[in-house]
């Protein structure tokens, strides 16, 4: 239901607009973007609610670019599972948090960097496998 109110609002494009103009209008950048955004959100809340918020506003980044909107679902799949950084973002986190003895900071210490890693390969590799202009 958000995801589809931010879409019929026009809150998805005035938030896609504000993106392009923080991050210039190269596409690969914005990919990068909506990824982190994503990636950040998936760490706080549910990653299918990470997605749905975020997917109406990336598709208003794409076609606002004139790029294709696959590569920007495809970004917003995978950083949506990737929740590495807390326990809370993934409830297979959250199955092991406390029978594995573990404490909030080892997920941020060693999820993190992890995070890192897959957004970089995954801003550099998504563009490449599903080009942003058709």
């Amino acid at each position: 239901g958000l995801g589809k109110a931010m879409e019929s609002s026009g809150a998805a494009v005035l938030i896609a607009r504000g993106l392009i103009e923080m991050v210039g209008e190269h596409p690969q950048a914005v990919l990068a973007m909506v990824y982190a955004i994503t990636m950040v959100l998936t760490n706080l809340i549910t990653a299918k609610a990470a997605a749905v918020l975020i997917f109406p506003i990336a598709v208003a980044a794409a076609g606002r670019l004139g790029a294709d909107p696959m590569p920007f679902a495809i970004a917003i799949i995978i950083a949506a599972a990737a929740s590495f950084a807390t326990p809370i973002g993934y409830q297979t986190n959250l199955m092991v948090y406390g029978p594995g003895g573990y404490r909030f900071s080892d997920y941020v210490r060693l999820g993190v960097p992890l995070s890192l890693i897959v957004w970089l390969v995954a801003s550099l590799v998504t563009p490449v496998v599903w080009p942003l202009y058709p």
